[in-house]
């Protein structure tokens, strides 16, 4: 092709290009102009309606369902210094408690979809406001339980996040109330237990982005006080449900990842035995009912975590027939396909670290 011919072509693709640019920043432009406008007028409502609840838990409301998922309108929102009076309406002592909820709901959901508005708010001045709310004692249950999801916002996969959370007292409080908190507790009645359940749920994962992802071994460290509650609660459920055990799974799990000084001390604990002995007693129905498979799995998921790339415990789960009773959940019709893996895993592990493992697996 010659240059001329090139340079034509060329030029034909750029004004091509521009025109496309153009016509998709004009129908970009009136879409951005008009959630940019009403987000200053939600704003507005907020600042000037403050004797009336009912319209700025609306317009909190409204605002989460624009800027949900949605990082653009998290900007515009941030840029009109929405997010600055989001918090200091959360944290004034004039608003109504269903305001202060809706708008410590924001502020996570804001946090949570715009990595930019999520770094402003891990300020050592909004942690120490956490931890003030949080060891309220009158302080509501719903209230609370946002306040938690703010910090687990906060902590999660940010490193910065996790050391306020130490410094400033929060992540004590969590294990505080992770402990206080259990559904399952003496001092919890049926309608307590429909309560706190959906907290304690949240402390839990508040906890896990704590400790990991990215992972934080002082805060696994600090954590470690919570394995004999949690050895007491796995001996205590006699009938486990998904909503009770996956937490405690998760929270164990998250803690002693790639972490063998934490491993050793769960096992010392009782945690790793009592754990044992529930999955044991747990594949033994997981052929006939789906509970138990389901809940069986969860518990092979954090065993894995528990003596991953640590023989010795490895090892000493083989007084237990664990691969015997991990081959009877492997055979379970009512295990999911997907599942199959961290089974075998786990047969791959037991196996690996001990020789009278290896004699059970190749006698079956």
């Amino acid at each position: 092709m010659h240059l001329t011919q090139l340079q034509l072509l060329l030029s034909w693709r750029n004004r091509c290009l521009k025109q496309t640019n153009q016509t998709f920043l004009q129908e970009e432009k009136p879409e951005k102009n008009a959630t940019k406008t009403d987000l200053s007028l939600l704003l507005e409502c907020l600042k000037f309606q403050m004797k009336s609840p009912d319209s700025q838990k609306q317009a909190l409301l409204t605002i989460n369902s624009i800027c949900e998922n949605r990082e653009d309108h998290v900007d515009l929102f941030r840029e009109l210094g929405g997010v600055t009076f989001v918090y200091n309406l959360s944290k004034s002592s004039v608003v109504h408690p269903e305001v202060k909820e809706a708008a410590l709901f924001t502020l996570g959901t804001l946090a949570e979809c715009n990595v930019y508005c999520k770094n402003s708010l891990c300020r050592k001045e909004i942690f120490t406001d956490i931890s003030g709310w949080l060891i309220k004692e009158d302080l509501p249950l719903t209230q609370r339980r946002v306040t938690v999801y703010l910090l687990f916002v906060l902590v999660a996969n940010n490193k910065s996040g996790q050391t306020l959370a130490q410094t400033t007292g929060c992540l004590d409080i969590l294990l505080d109330l992770f402990r206080t908190t259990f559904p399952l507790s003496e001092e919890n009645n049926l309608r307590t237990l429909t309560q706190t359940c959906q907290l304690w749920a949240s402390v839990s994962s508040a906890l896990c982005g704590c400790v990991n992802n990215p992972q934080n071994e002082e805060a696994q460290r600090i954590c470690v006080a919570a394995f004999p509650t949690i050895k007491t609660w796995l001996q205590q459920i006699s009938l486990p449900c998904t909503k009770i055990l996956q937490p405690i799974c998760s929270f164990i799990s998250m803690t002693v990842a790639n972490n063998c000084c934490v491993q050793e001390s769960f096992f010392a604990s009782g945690g790793l035995e009592t754990l044992t002995l529930l999955l044991v007693r747990l594949t033994s129905a997981a052929d006939t009912s789906m509970l138990s498979c389901q809940l069986a799995v969860i518990i092979a998921k954090t065993l894995s975590a528990c003596i991953t790339d640590n023989p010795a415990l490895a090892s000493g789960l083989s007084q237990y027939g664990l691969v015997f009773h991990l081959f009877s959940l492997l055979s379970s019709s009512k295990l999911e396909p997907e599942d199959r893996l961290c089974v075998l895993l786990n047969i791959g592990q037991c196996t690996a670290a001990s020789g009278e493992s290896v004699f059970c697996f190749t006698s079956l």
